[in-house]
């Protein structure tokens, strides 16, 4: 089962609940924090972008590179 309430972290990294009656129990926890809305998408493209990161797909677009552009011809 799983319990989540709001916490507010301070500088040092104490935890400190949001509501004046919450508890947090002792032992471990998972933290998950919100991602601010407008970097989300971003975020969300780059798993399925990682594939660009290759070394055939460098050599696949090198001739777009501009110090290999012909520009005068």
């Amino acid at each position: 089962m799983q319990t989540s309430i709001e916490v507010e972290i301070d500088s040092d990294g104490r935890v400190q609940p949001l509501e004046p009656n919450a508890r947090i129990p002792q032992g471990r926890a998972l933290l998950v924090w919100p991602v601010p809305e407008h970097l989300a998408p971003a975020l969300l493209s780059e798993r399925s972008l990682a594939d660009w990161l290759r070394p055939e797909e460098d050599a696949a677009w090198a001739y777009l590179q501009p110090e290999d552009l012909q520009l005068d011809k």
